[in-house]
């Protein structure tokens, strides 16, 4: 789970390949549905999100990641059918977060130009 700024918190399914993270997620934006097991840890793999989320002004908004949340702990049906949605949703909110980097060094953070809003807005599904 990713958390932001002035922006919505993200959640990615998680795997591990030969010891390396990776994730995938469903995401309209073809940049952050997935990302090759390549990673040593959770942090480094929550870092490669970093430029890619941003709200609606440009300003870049990821600032924190949570460890892993198993979804073992439920019943598989609950999950599946969306049947626990809200309640996972909420545990997910209280899973304890880590900060990527201090807030002085976030006040330093480049919005992204118009560029990168155009290449942004190319969508994988139309709505």
């Amino acid at each position: 789970l990713a958390a932001s700024k002035e922006d919505d918190d993200h959640v990615v399914a998680l795997f591990k390949r030969n010891g390396l993270w990776g994730a995938f997620s469903k995401s309209n934006h073809a940049v952050l549905g997935y990302r090759d097991p390549i990673y040593r840890t959770l942090r480094e793999l929550a870092l490669s999100y970093a430029h890619e989320y941003f709200n609606k002004s440009g300003s870049k908004t990821l600032r924190a990641y949570s460890r892993p949340y198993l979804l073992t702990c439920r019943p598989p049906a609950s999950w599946i059918t969306g049947e626990d949605a809200w309640a996972i949703a909420e545990a997910l909110c209280e899973i304890s977060h880590t900060k990527l980097f201090p807030n002085k060094q976030a006040a330093l953070l480049r919005p992204i130009d118009r560029f990168e809003q155009q290449l942004h807005r190319t969508t994988r599904y139309v709505k």
